[in-house]
């Protein structure tokens, strides 16, 4: 999901987040290990390759920064703060709410056990191509289905750009560890052309820093 939750990953623990995202005329390929060294600052630290209809590929290094100012506590919520920095975005930067620079406070809700979680983004990104700052925002959606499989969906965009939406399915093959999600998307409005489909494998390890 691009809307990210009010979570890090356990204290002295890593996960590492990689998906592929079949666009209308390319790829891209991303992956992004993040470990917790402290216990309430989350660092990452990976990026994405690209490659168009043409053969012609871009790549993209993110580095960010995550803590929590109010841990999500069940049947409550939770509150973060997440900056981070892109060298050389040039992949679809409008529909992965990315830029230069950014930041953003995500907020999640809780729900009947965590059966079922709301989240919520407002931030901004700076653009250094073209000197500008926009407002960003998201709202997902994780509800249980089953035991280990949630339905997800969510939408996003920012104040000086089009807006998207996305929805699939996210299931753990094992509960806390390994997790696969897979999901379809596409901007608001007709056009066809920014449609995408995604699959994608989440780690988490157990402590061990």
């Amino acid at each position: 999901m691009i809307t990210d939750d009010a979570r890090v990953v356990d204290t002295k623990a890593c996960q590492a987040e990689s998906w592929v995202k079949f666009n209308k005329n390319g790829e891209e390929y991303w992956a992004l290990p993040a470990c917790n060294f402290t216990g309430n600052f989350e660092l990452t630290l990976g990026g994405a390759v690209g490659k168009d209809e043409t053969g012609s590929s871009a790549t993209d290094i993110v580095f960010q920064g995550k803590t929590l100012l109010k841990p999500l506590k069940t049947n409550g919520y939770g509150v973060g703060l997440a900056f981070g920095y892109v060298a050389h975005s040039a992949i679809n930067p409008n529909r992965n709410l990315l830029g230069d620079f950014y930041g953003y406070v995500p907020v999640s809700f809780s729900f009947e056990e965590d059966r079922h979680v709301l989240h919520t983004n407002l931030g901004f990104l700076h653009s250094r191509e073209k000197n500008t700052v926009n407002m960003t925002w998201g709202l997902g959606m994780e509800i249980q289905a089953v035991s280990n499989l949630f339905v997800i969906a969510e939408t996003f965009g920012q104040s000086q750009g089009e807006f998207y939406y996305q929805a699939g399915l996210r299931y753990w093959i094992m509960p806390g560890h390994i997790q696969l999600d897979t999901t379809y998307g596409d901007r608001f409005g007709w056009g066809g052309d920014s449609r995408w489909f995604s699959i994608g494998l989440r780690l988490i390890s157990a402590p061990f820093l």
